[in-house]
């Protein structure tokens, strides 16, 4: 299994330069004393969110002939709207398996893009199986949504924007679904400064990742409880197998945080920080605010 160099993010960095914004880090007001924290708001991206980096690396990196072809992903959302930017943008055909129940605008964005969406049910496993049919059936280069080393890499540039905005870092906070974000950012941070923590966080419902890292094998939870959570971005099963090695590799610790923590998290920061931020990003505020001991 593939494992990502700090060559490959630097590669990356290039492909997605004039397209990812540079995302800034916002300092938060009245922070604890003695402990700093900064945001880096990646919904500034053109498409919202931080997946447009992995998307764009990953079809930008084939083959004339296979963008000839057109490339298919299966997606709920951020990731359907990524690859439909970034086919657009490489002058690709997209298609894009997404759950019929997937939020309108998410599903309108992703067409107004220009990508063919594919309705199917609500389970993930039923967009994953009909985007493999369809992958076979035409021929498209399936971009998956993290599993997946050149996808990796292209999240991976978030890190080494953090090391020089911020050279005296100490920690990163990372939300964890499916590992993509985290293999990437803790990759690009360990491999640069190995004495940097670099900690995951995801919603107790959904808290597979810490089950993994913590026996050493993959563990997956029920479906029913993962679709609980309000962070409905973070609702993914189990790690990817390539995430999987990364984060063994070069994740400290993985921290889960209870839904009330979330929501209070989101309130704070439209109060405080004045940033409106979905569940699944707003889970490291509440880490930061209700597991300071964990962070240590």
């Amino acid at each position: 299994m593939a494992m990502i160099g700090l060559g490959d993010i630097g590669e990356a960095r290039r492909r997605l330069r004039g397209v990812a914004l540079r995302t800034p880090l916002v300092p938060c007001p009245h922070g604890r004393e003695g402990r700093a924290l900064y945001f880096k708001p990646e919904s500034l991206q053109p498409t919202g969110a931080f997946k447009l980096r992995g998307a764009y690396n990953k079809i930008s990196s084939l083959s004339p002939e296979e963008r000839r072809r057109g490339v298919i992903a299966h997606s709920s959302g951020n990731h359907a709207q990524a690859v439909a930017y970034a086919a657009r943008a490489l002058g690709t055909r997209a298609v894009i398996v997404m759950p019929r129940n997937a939020p309108r605008v998410k599903l309108e964005a992703t067409t107004v893009l220009g990508a063919e969406v594919v309705p199917v049910g609500a389970d993930s496993g039923d967009r994953v199986r009909r985007a493999g049919e369809l992958a076979a059936e035409h021929g498209y280069v399936p971009v998956p949504p993290y599993d997946d080393e050149v996808l990796i890499a292209g999240q991976g540039t978030i890190g080494p924007e953090i090391l020089e905005d911020l050279p005296e870092v100490e920690t990163v906070l990372v939300p964890v679904s499916g590992g993509g974000l985290i293999s990437g950012i803790a990759a690009a941070i360990k491999l640069s400064r190995p004495e940097v923590r670099v900690i995951g966080v995801e919603p107790e419902l959904a808290a597979d990742a810490k089950a993994s890292l913590k026996s050493g094998r993959l563990v997956e939870f029920p479906a029913e409880q993962v679709g609980r959570t309000v962070a409905d971005g973070l609702r993914v099963r189990r790690l990817g197998e390539t995430p999987f090695e990364h984060v063994c590799a070069f994740v400290d610790d993985i921290v889960a945080v209870a839904e009330e923590e979330i929501i209070e998290a989101m309130r704070r920061l439209a109060l405080r920080v004045r940033l409106v931020a979905e569940p699944s990003g707003a889970v490291t505020f509440a880490a930061y605010l209700f597991h300071g001991d964990e962070l240590s």
